[in-house]
C-alpha cells in the first residue's frame, strides 16, 4: 500500500506545473512592446483559465464516483490495468414466484467463495494436523497452534459461556461464522481485493442465517407451546382483562425484537466495514487533489500516508472486531431464547 501510494507521489510530483522564471527586460518598453505585453497578458489570463478548469477536472477525478467504484458490487475484477469481466459467466436469472433471482457472479460473490474456501481450508488443514498430533505428548504447531487459540476462545468464552448447558451442539457454527466473517473482511484489505462484507445483501443474508439459526434452537429447546410463549406473552398472576392487554400490548414488540437483532446484526457489520474503506479512500484522495512539489503538496501526501497506515492497521482491527461481535451476539441470542422466559 506504502509502494502504490508512493508511486503516486512521484508521479503528482513529475506532472505538477513548474513555474517559469520571469527575465527582467534592460531598456524602456516600445509602443510595439506595450502591444505585446497586452497580447501576452491575455495570453496569461487564458492560460490561468486554462489552468484553473483543469485543477477543477483535477480535483474531481478523486470524488464520490471514484470511491463508490471501489466499494460497490461490480461484474468485473480489476488488477490494476487488467480487467477480467464476468460477463462470460452470467447465468439466466431465475423467477421464483414472479421474483427474478439473478445468480450471476460478481465480483463481492467471487471474494465470498474466496472467503469460503480459506475457512475450509483453513479449518481443514488444522483438523488434519490435530489427527496426526499425538494428544498429550507432542504440542501443536504452526496452524495448529493458531488454530487451537481461535477454537479455544470461541467454543469456551463465546459459545459455551453465552449458550450455556447444550451449548457444544453450535461450537461448529460459531467457528465457521467467525473464520468466514474474518476472511470477508481481511480480503478487502489486500491489493485489488473487495470486501463483500461491505454489502448490505451479504451482511443481511449472514443476520437471516443466524435468525434461523436462533430461532430453530429456541423451537427445539422449548417446545412448540415455550417457543409460542416468546411471541404471545402473557405475565402470570394478573386479571384476565390485563392479559389481554398485556398480550396486545407485547406481542408487536416481542415480533419487532426478533426482527431487530438480525438487523442489528446487519446494518452493524454493513456500517462498520464500508465507514473504513471511505476513510481510507477519502484519505487517498487527498494525495490525489492536493499532492504535488509545493508545500502544501508535501503536507497533504505525507500527512495522508501516516493517516493512511494508521487507519489500514485500524481496519485490520475493525475487521477481527467486528467477526467477533457478530458470532458473541449470535451465541448471545441463542442462549437467550433457549432460556427464555
Amino acid at each position: 500500500m506504502i509502494a502504490g501510494l508512493a508511486i503516486t507521489w512521484i508521479a503528482l510530483a513529475v506532472g505538477a506545473p513548474q513555474e517559469a522564471p520571469i527575465a527582467e527586460a534592460d531598456h524602456a518598453p516600445t509602443a510595439v512592446e506595450h502591444v505585446q505585453e497586452a497580447d501576452d497578458g491575455h495570453g496569461a489570463e487564458s492560460a490561468a483559465d486554462d489552468q484553473h478548469a483543469a485543477d477543477a477536472e483535477h480535483d474531481e477525478e478523486w470524488g464520490t464516483e471514484a470511491m463508490m467504484h471501489h466499494i460497490v458490487d461490480a461484474e468485473a475484477l480489476e488488477f490494476g490495468p487488467v480487467v477480467i469481466s464476468l460477463e462470460r459467466l452470467k447465468v439466466p436469472p431465475v423467477e421464483l414466484g414472479g421474483v427474478k433471482i439473478d445468480l450471476s457472479p460478481t465480483k463481492h460473490v467471487i471474494f465470498l467463495m474466496l472467503a469460503s474456501l480459506l475457512t475450509i481450508l483453513t479449518i481443514g488443514l488444522a483438523a488434519r494436523r490435530a489427527r496426526r498430533t499425538d494428544a498429550g505428548k507432542e504440542a501443536p504447531r504452526g496452524i495448529l497452534n493458531m488454530f487451537e487459540a481461535f477454537y479455544l476462545y470461541l467454543r469456551d468464552d463465546v459459545a459455551l459461556a453465552n449458550i450455556g448447558h447444550g451449548g457444544e451442539r453450535f461450537v461448529p457454527y460459531v467457528v465457521t461464522l467467525f473464520f468466514f466473517i474474518l476472511y470477508a473482511n481481511l480480503l478487502g484489505l489486500i491489493p485489488f481485493g473487495a470486501s463483500a462484507t461491505g454489502n448490505i445483501s451479504v451482511t443481511a443474508a449472514l443476520a437471516i442465517i443466524s435468525l434461523i439459526v436462533v430461532e430453530v434452537a429456541g423451537y427445539k429447546a422449548l417446545g412448540a407451546k415455550g417457543y409460542l410463549g416468546t411471541i404471545f406473552y402473557i405475565p402470570k398472576g394478573i386479571p384476565v382483562v390485563m392479559q389481554v392487554v398485556m398480550l396486545i400490548i407485547m406481542t408487536p414488540v416481542e415480533l419487532i425484537g426478533k426482527l431487530a437483532k438480525p438487523f442489528a446484526l446487519a446494518v452493524r457489520l454493513f456500517a462498520n466495514m464500508t465507514a473504513g474503506h471511505f476513510v481510507l479512500l477519502s484519505l487517498l484522495g487527498l494525495i490525489i487533489v492536493y499532492g504535488g512539489l509545493s508545500a502544501t503538496g508535501v503536507a497533504a501526501v505525507t500527512g495522508s500516508l501516516g493517516l493512511g497506515l494508521f487507519v489500514m492497521f485500524l481496519e485490520i482491527f475493525v475487521g477481527f472486531l467486528q467477526a467477533y461481535i457478530f458470532t458473541a451476539l449470535t451465541a448471545v441470542f441463542i442462549g437467550l431464547i433457549r432460556h427464555a422466559h
